[in-house]
């Protein structure tokens, strides 16, 4: 009896293994579904990326999936789904019985290369060492190498979320990182000045490296670089999801804002109710709110934040209202910061967020037929800003990056950024205010003003050649005599500013033309070429002057 009883219970076993292994015709069914699905519910994701070249993905999947692994198969299915490039829309890694394993380390990029940021204690001694390379594949082409098979919206998303899939063996083997499937991976470690090599072995299928906003914390069996004796504001109660602490000596309340929700111990209205009462009833000259923790969340609890700011004439004015932005402000804090920026006299300081300024979020969940591997696919359209202003992401006015010694020694040159800026006279949005000027008919003001911004260093972040000239052709392309006139005199201003630039007299040329000023329109096509005659500006000038001198004739 008992050994019918093992019996039954192999062959049970060994039926259930059987039914988890999917044929290559189950997968390509897979493929087809996903392709149909997003074909006939998802066509709007279709911007980024064409139906033609994703119809062309599939096919190339379709055909080759008889060769693959199944780990091959669901990361060619990422590849696929990552051509839309929206954070929100990607497929799981982590379905079973298809989940990946992960190596047990954390990856940082710094402004000095990439870092080991935490490492589980079985690899004390690579703790904190900038990575060279991976399988021997320099660290720049691993990175290039992953790219493909993440949902990535842009860099910073990329450096906050997907740089960490160099930690995954399927996806190093997929992307031709390892020539086989390994289950240790060695890497070369550069520490103290002397280069070596790391073998790690992944943890247990299912187990995750436990990381907390992207950061890994000491504990009994995890590692971080960093002098965990002192934290630095950002990283403090990170239990909590929001906290304020006031600064006496720069007179500023810091209030570091990590997800788009109510905290379990005082809803977001009520947080705020606290800070602005103290911000009213204290010695305070700035607000600095740090969101560049922050991955989203519920957009809805913006509002408190964006109000309690507009009320306050203590703070929203140039100088006093700062948020400290970074590769992980993403989703619903990107709607945040776009309320802020619309309705606020902040001062962004940081780096670029992770998230386009107009984006596809919310998504619904998609399992695939056969393996159930969940596909997410974004559904609703965020936009705050107007539909050409939409950026890759948010640039802060102050760009700051942290290095691997700063970030090991509590040191925040961020924060440090934001208190010690100054100027009443800084022009968060120069673009608002250039517009707002001109409708005003305050051309001295702009005359005198904006030649000044051009020269000033606190405006680096803003390309006024490039953005003045989009407005330019915005009211050229209008169609109207009145805004083509406009648009000529935007374009004149920008030659001022930026004289020894052919492109802006070029732009002109073309203004002029579009006007039906061809003499004018040769003029400055001339001037253009003698400018840039080996160039692809100038080159671009001679082939509208011959279109012009085709018509005369």
């Amino acid at each position: 009896m008992k050994n019918l009883l093992f019996l039954l219970l192999s062959c049970f076993v060994l039926q259930a293994t059987a039914q988890t292994k999917l044929t290559a015709a189950q997968w390509q069914e897979d493929l087809r579904f996903l392709q149909s699905t997003v074909h006939k519910d998802y066509s709007f994701l279709f911007v980024k990326t064409t139906k033609e070249i994703f119809d062309s993905e599939v096919e190339n999947l379709y055909r080759n999936i008889p060769n693959l692994e199944d780990h091959e198969i669901i990361v060619g299915m990422s590849r696929i789904i990552a051509l839309f490039e929206y954070g929100h829309t990607g497929i799981s890694f982590d379905q079973k019985p298809f989940e990946f394993h992960y190596l047990p380390f954390n990856l940082y990029e710094f402004n000095d290369g990439v870092f080991l940021q935490g490492v589980h204690k079985d690899y004390q001694k690579a703790l904190g060492a900038k990575v060279i390379a991976i399988n021997k594949v320099p660290i720049s082409d691993a990175l290039k190498r992953i790219l493909p098979v993440v949902n990535a919206e842009n860099d910073q998303y990329f450096k906050a979320y997907g740089i960490n899939y160099l930690r995954i063996p399927e996806v190093l083997h997929a992307q031709g990182i390892t020539d086989k499937l390994k289950n240790s991976v060695k890497l070369t470690l550069e520490k103290d000045g002397k280069t070596f090599t790391q073998s790690f072995t992944s943890l247990e299928k299912g187990e995750k490296v436990p990381t907390k906003y992207g950061h890994v914390f000491n504990d009994e069996n995890w590692l971080s670089p960093r002098d965990e004796t002192g934290t630095p504001l950002y990283l403090k109660h990170l239990d909590k999801l929001y906290f304020f602490e006031y600064l006496p000596e720069e007179k500023t309340v810091y209030v570091r804002h990590s997800q788009i929700q109510d905290d379990l111990e005082e809803d977001t209205p009520s947080f705020y109710a606290r800070v602005f009462d103290f911000i009213e009833n204290n010695e305070v000259e700035k607000l600095v709110l740090d969101v560049r923790l922050n991955g989203g969340g519920n957009n809805y609890k913006n509002k408190t934040v964006i109000t309690g700011i507009i009320e306050s004439k203590k703070i929203n004015k140039a100088g006093s209202l700062f948020a400290i932005i970074g590769r992980r402000t993403f989703s619903a804090c990107q709607n945040l910061v776009n309320e802020l920026d619309n309705y606020t006299n902040v001062t962004f300081v940081g780096e670029p967020t992770a998230e386009n300024i107009n984006f596809y979020g919310d998504t619904r969940t998609v399992p695939m037929p056969n393996s159930k591997i969940p596909v997410y696919l974004s559904f609703a359209w965020w936009q705050d800003k107007p539909v050409w202003d939409n950026k890759d992401w948010t640039m802060p006015n102050v760009r700051v990056d942290m290095s691997f010694k700063e970030y090991s020694t509590n040191q925040d040159p961020v924060l440090d950024a934001a208190l010690n800026f100054s100027g009443s006279d800084f022009k968060p949005d120069p673009m608002k205010y250039i517009t707002e000027t001109y409708m005003a008919g305050k051309m001295e003001e702009l005359a005198q003003e904006v030649p000044k911004m051009v020269k000033d260093p606190r405006y680096s972040f803003f390309d006024f050649e490039t953005e003045l000239s989009k407005t330019a052709y915005l009211l050229l392309n209008s169609g109207r005599t009145a805004q083509i006139e406009a648009g000529i005199q935007v374009f004149s201003f920008v030659t001022q500013l930026f004289p020894n630039s052919p492109n802006t007299w070029k732009n002109l040329g073309e203004a002029y033309l579009k006007a039906g000023d061809k003499n004018k329109a040769i003029e400055l096509l001339k001037k253009t070429v003698s400018m840039d005659e080996d160039g692809s500006i100038g080159k671009n000038a001679k082939e509208l002057l011959i279109k012009i001198n085709e018509v005369k004739n």
